[in-house]
């Protein structure tokens, strides 16, 4: 049975090239190290180093092991810095990209809960437009990303979140009494609308060409805050994530279902290949427990 302290040994001698500063690098004794590697090489069966010119130097059969024990020994040091986050509570830094509605409405009252509940933990926020948050997460910049239109990548790890859309309409318009709205309803209204590249515009487009209704665009913006600022002075109508409705109905917004059911679409994203660390697996899950009232259910999703 191959045990992991000798692997360590084993990777230490490789590395130094002397039992010494073997030794010294693991914090044990010169005869440790030697015994370490003398059982090691009896397990495996051949011999593991030869001497050349007073350097110890990997056989050619033990060169074929070192890049496998070095990703055993990773995977080991990962287990254990998992394991003493869980004793510790979390203590750790969490680096979060998001999109810039989020960071000035919603998140951070849920940071500012996640942080009051773990002291030791420290965080950084940072918004910006979904190609540059994807970005971020590919180059392991950030730990996680709050994003929409998200694309599949073969180093990303996506959560999707389908959230809630309503009509937003301005104060006093002539819907303000109907109890929904639909694409026939906001025919030919001057609209306030998301980017035409994204998949949200499309699907908005989509749900009014169906219904025969004509979509009359009025102003193009990245971000629903902007929409439901300018709906709220007056101007337009538009169809926005409710949680960003909610922001701006105490300035009068009139907020009102919408059908067919258009759901929003955003995305959790971390990378792949990183594992992901305890304080950053329980902010995700936050997140998440506080998004539900806002979500859409499968069930609704699956029948718009």
């Amino acid at each position: 049975m191959l045990q992991f302290r000798q692997l360590e040994a084993f990777r230490a001698v490789a590395n130094c090239g002397n039992i010494t500063l073997a030794a010294n690098q693991l914090g044990i004794s010169q005869p440790a190290v030697s015994r370490l590697i003398a059982n090691l090489t009896k397990s495996l069966n051949f011999e593991l180093f030869v001497r050349d010119g007073g350097r110890l130097v990997p056989t050619q059969e033990a060169r074929f092991l070192i890049g496998e024990v070095d990703r055993l020994i990773g995977g080991m040091r990962n287990i254990e810095k998992l394991s003493q986050e869980i004793q510790e509570r979390k203590v750790g830094h969490l680096r979060v990209a998001c999109l810039p509605g989020f960071a000035t409405t919603h998140l951070p009252l849920i940071i500012a809960r996640f942080l009051k509940e773990r002291p030791g933990v420290t965080m950084a926020l940072e918004p910006d437009r979904p190609e540059r948050i994807l970005d971020w997460i590919i180059s392991h910049q950030y730990d996680l990303g709050i994003t929409a239109d998200d694309k599949p990548h073969a180093v990303i790890e996506s959560i999707p979140v389908m959230m809630r859309t309503v009509a937003i309409l301005p104060p006093g318009h002539r819907l303000k009494d109907k109890e929904e709205i639909t694409p026939r309803d906001l025919d030919n209204e001057p609209f306030i609308h998301s980017r035409r590249s994204s998949a949200f515009y499309s699907l908005i487009e989509t749900a009014f060409k169906s219904a025969g209704a004509r979509l009359n665009p009025l102003m193009e913006t990245r971000q629903f805050g902007p929409a439901c600022r300018i709906v709220a002075a007056g101007v337009g109508v538009s169809i926005v994530s409710i949680i960003d409705a909610l922001e701006y109905e105490r300035e009068g917004l009139i907020i009102k279902p919408f059908k067919p059911v258009v759901p929003h679409r955003l995305a959790i994203l971390y990378p792949t290949h990183t594992p992901r660390s305890v304080i950053t697996m329980e902010f995700i899950d936050m997140f998440l427990k506080s998004l539900e009232p806002y979500t859409l259910s499968k069930i609704e999703t699956r029948a718009r």
